[in-house]
């Protein structure tokens, strides 16, 4: 997937409690650290790779702009 300038914004919408640690770390690898915070990075295929391993915790939508 090439990256053409298309964002992901990834918010958290999820508990982190009882998840093991991979999950933990991964958000963390994100740059999210709380319930309902958002963080916006670039499409790439390393990003999605990463919300796949998470994608129960968060919620993914084009970032505007």
């Amino acid at each position: 997937m090439a990256n053409d300038g298309r964002k992901l914004r990834i918010t958290q919408v999820r508990s982190v409690i009882s998840r093991n640690e991979k999950q933990r770390r991964t958000l963390a690898a994100l740059g999210i650290h709380r319930i309902r915070h958002s963080v916006v990075h670039n499409d790439t295929a390393q990003i999605r790779g990463m919300v796949n391993t998470v994608a129960h915790l968060v919620e993914v939508e084009p970032a505007d702009g």
